[in-house]
């Protein structure tokens, strides 16, 4: 999938992969990578017009905030992999670390690399004490991530009227 011609500034470099926030010009890709039916067996899925909206909740977290959500693209090629990046949740009142790729990507350690350089990019720069991660229970390769982020089970919750274990990560790891 490539991405629009008109991209933000990278936000996060890694070894393989740029992160850029995520914004409108990104609409068809993150309609159509939501709208996998792989995908949304664990996000929901988004018509256009939620995807407008969305993306443009999305661009307000970075305006006011100084974060959210990225789009994920592979360096070497600037192929779009999917989305990782930071959200704040007012009904929580806490900041998840989440991660969405494609499944073209998956299997490749993409997901856990770009994880990774939010989670520390996050921490460097906000005053939270601890990031969470909302997870479908029987999302087992996102929890493996989670875990190998220094994230653990925290609580059951429900959100957009899932059950979700919700994950947290704390600013220290050998604290609490």
């Amino acid at each position: 999938m490539k991405p629009p011609e008109r991209r933000p500034e990278a936000v996060i470099t890694t070894e393989r992969l740029v992160l850029r926030p995520l914004t409108a010009d990104y609409l068809d890709l993150f309609v159509e990578l939501q709208s996998d039916p792989l995908v949304h067996r664990f996000t929901p899925a988004y018509t256009r017009e939620q995807a407008r909206e969305r993306i443009a909740d999305i661009e307000g977290q970075w305006a006011t905030r100084g974060h959210g959500l990225c789009a994920v693209e592979l360096k070497a090629t600037g192929e779009f992999l999917g989305r990782c990046g930071l959200n704040y949740w007012a009904e929580f009142d806490e900041v998840e670390a989440g991660w969405t790729l494609r499944p073209a990507a998956w299997g490749h350690g993409y997901a856990t690399e770009a994880a990774r350089a939010v989670v520390e990019w996050g921490l460097a720069r906000l005053d939270v004490p601890y990031l969470t991660a909302m997870i479908d229970p029987v999302n087992t390769a996102s929890a493996r991530v989670a875990g190998r982020l220094g994230f653990a089970p925290s609580r059951q919750d429900t959100f957009l009227g899932h059950e979700i274990t919700v994950f947290a990560r704390p600013r220290d790891r050998h604290r609490g």
